[in-house]
């Protein structure tokens, strides 16, 4: 059985973009996701030749670049909305530039009441979002944690658009006390882009992360479940915490080679 793909969050490395994506090359990553809501690599502050230029540097790195990543902070808020639209269509406009299709962003928990506004608000937003993605051969990847998938899964269908679809993070289900295995058939042929990232969560519900493989993500299960629904995308590892970021990478890869 052929193996998923291993992608490394370049952000975690903490080494900066082009020598994290040089690390990610030399730790024999398959492909890598990338930040774009700041810095060097925001629309605003890449030119044109700018992103030519990191095109041909991703290539001559021999990774694939499997995702960006267009954390906002969520569509919820009717104060902010607009101008977080705004902002993620241009980072869309950059997707198709640099020839990525996938876009992954958390959009701010999903109201289990269907008359709540911010419900409503969620809604709109990714409405626009999703046909603008459509339009241009793009997805915006929703990303899981704050919701049942259940829940989950019936909001994004009632958006009615190609362009949306699902980032999977079982550390983030289970930090809140779901099941990623269900979740993964519950979401299935919405799942375009996974996180590898591990967590616990205490009986207190306080919750922690930890390293891949090191917490209560059950990895076997889920990633035979991946496989069952026909996923042969990228386990892109991420570490958010943590005091040697590329130790705990190159163990998250080593441990997640294993299936």
């Amino acid at each position: 059985m052929a193996r998923l793909k291993i992608g490394v969050m370049i952000e975690s490395l903490r080494l900066g973009v082009r020598p994290g994506i040089a690390k990610a090359a030399e730790l024999g990553m398959d492909g890598f996701q990338l930040y774009v809501t700041e810095g060097e690599m925001a629309p605003e502050n890449l030119t044109r030749s700018g992103r030519r230029e990191f095109r041909s540097f991703v290539a001559s790195s021999g990774l694939t670049l499997s995702a960006l990543c267009v954390e906002l902070g969520g569509y919820t808020d009717e104060a902010t909305v607009d101008h977080r639209i705004q902002r993620t269509q241009r980072m869309l406009d950059l997707g198709v530039e640099l020839g990525v299709a996938v876009h992954s962003a958390h959009i701010g928990r999903i109201p289990s009441d269907p008359r709540a506004k911010e419900r409503q608000t969620l809604a709109d937003a990714l409405r626009v979002l999703g046909f603008y993605a459509a339009d241009r051969g793009r997805t915006l990847a929703c990303e899981t944690g704050p919701e049942d998938t259940a829940l989950m899964r019936d909001f994004l269908a009632s958006i009615g658009s190609e362009g949306i679809r699902v980032n999977f993070d079982p550390a983030n289900l289970v930090m809140n006390a779901f099941d990623p295995v269900r979740g993964v058939y519950e979401l299935a042929d919405l799942i375009v882009h996974t996180h590898a990232k591990d967590g616990i969560r205490r009986p207190d519900g306080s919750k922690r992360e930890v390293p891949v493989g090191k917490g209560q993500v059950p990895w076997e299960r889920t990633i035979a479940a991946l496989r069952d629904i026909g996923y042969d995308g990228f386990l892109t590892i991420e570490r958010e915490a943590g005091d040697e970021p590329v130790a705990d990478i190159v163990e998250a890869k080593r441990f997640l080679g294993r299936f």
